[in-house]
């Protein structure tokens, strides 16, 4: 019988702030959180990744290579990053020179189940629970929907 080559979920090389709380199993690597972050379980944060501090990163979420969240921002349950466009068509398939970043502001909070293409997302923004932001937020707001969109204020 054939024995797959197992991985298991870790923490290892990560730089923590003071007062960092995660809850296991999850997978952090070569990242940085800083002061007073929660990570929450089923959560996968990749190297090179920065969190600002007192950010909450709730369970189920994918932060891949090439992101950076700042101080105060709710990522919501399930929240996927991409840094992955598919720009030959196709996966990258590991080619890291086609990979693109993603900067989040700060005091961004992003519902569960949205997914973050690599965008600039401004200060002050609200992402709509299950909506894609594959363009930069430039304005404070709330966006919502696929693609994401502005949603006006009702008068």
């Amino acid at each position: 019988m054939n024995r797959p080559e197992v991985h298991q979920a870790s923490v290892r090389d990560v730089t923590f702030g003071e007062r960092v709380k995660i809850v296991e199993p999850c997978n952090l690597y070569g990242c940085k959180l800083g002061d007073d972050c929660f990570i929450g379980p089923f959560t996968e944060i990749q190297k090179g990744v920065v969190v600002g501090a007192r950010t909450r990163v709730q369970s189920h979420a994918f932060v891949c290579e090439l992101v950076a969240i700042g101080d105060d921002c709710f990522v919501g349950h399930g929240v996927m990053f991409v840094n992955d466009t598919f720009a030959t068509g196709g996966p990258a398939r590991g080619r890291k020179e086609l990979w693109r970043e993603t900067v989040i502001g700060n005091r961004v909070s992003i519902g569960s189940n949205a997914t973050i293409m690599p965008v600039r997302i401004a200060d002050d923004v609200v992402i709509g629970a299950g909506s894609v932001v594959t363009k930069d937020i430039t304005t404070s707001g709330t966006y919502a929907g696929n693609p994401a969109r502005r949603l006006l204020a009702s008068q």
